[in-house]
């Protein structure tokens, strides 16, 4: 098993993951990004980047994040997906990911991570309890939504 940054020449298996996530969470026509645009937004223009676990050669977990800013804290890392595909579930790989984003936050000196989870989805929820993460009720989430030709 191999944990490394996500490379040019990756989008594809990460829009496979990216799919295999929307269809876990019943969104399976919600997936608009194509390899194009996030190997776009990952490598030239910088939005993001992600870390993807390897096994055999094949591409089969991946964390996506950035940076965001809290006015508050300072600098944050933000976890937009964390994902691992349901055959290598169970095996420490989301640990893995989870535990080097934080180390990330840890070199960067980023004050706080940020993620979503579901309400549902209690594995998820058990995994974040588990790394003594604060899931906060608190806060409603808000979103507008653009389309561009």
């Amino acid at each position: 098993m191999t944990v490394r940054a996500a490379l040019p020449g990756d989008e594809n298996a990460l829009i496979d993951l990216i799919q295999g996530l929307a269809t876990f969470e019943n969104e399976p026509d919600a997936v608009e990004n194509t390899p194009e645009r996030l190997r776009r937004d990952l490598f030239e223009f910088g939005h993001c980047e992600a870390l993807v676990v390897e096994v055999d050669s094949k591409i089969i977990a991946f964390a996506l994040f950035y940076t965001s800013y809290s006015t508050w804290k300072g600098p944050c890392l933000y976890l937009e997906d964390l994902y691992v595909l349901t055959e290598h579930r169970r095996a420490g790989i989301g640990d893995i990911l989870f535990d080097r984003l934080v180390a990330i936050c840890k070199e960067r000196k980023y004050t706080r991570m940020d993620w979503q989870v579901l309400d549902w989805n209690e594995p998820a929820i058990k995994f974040y309890n588990k790394k003594n993460a604060t899931l906060d009720p608190e806060w409603i989430n808000g979103r507008l939504f653009f389309k561009f030709d």
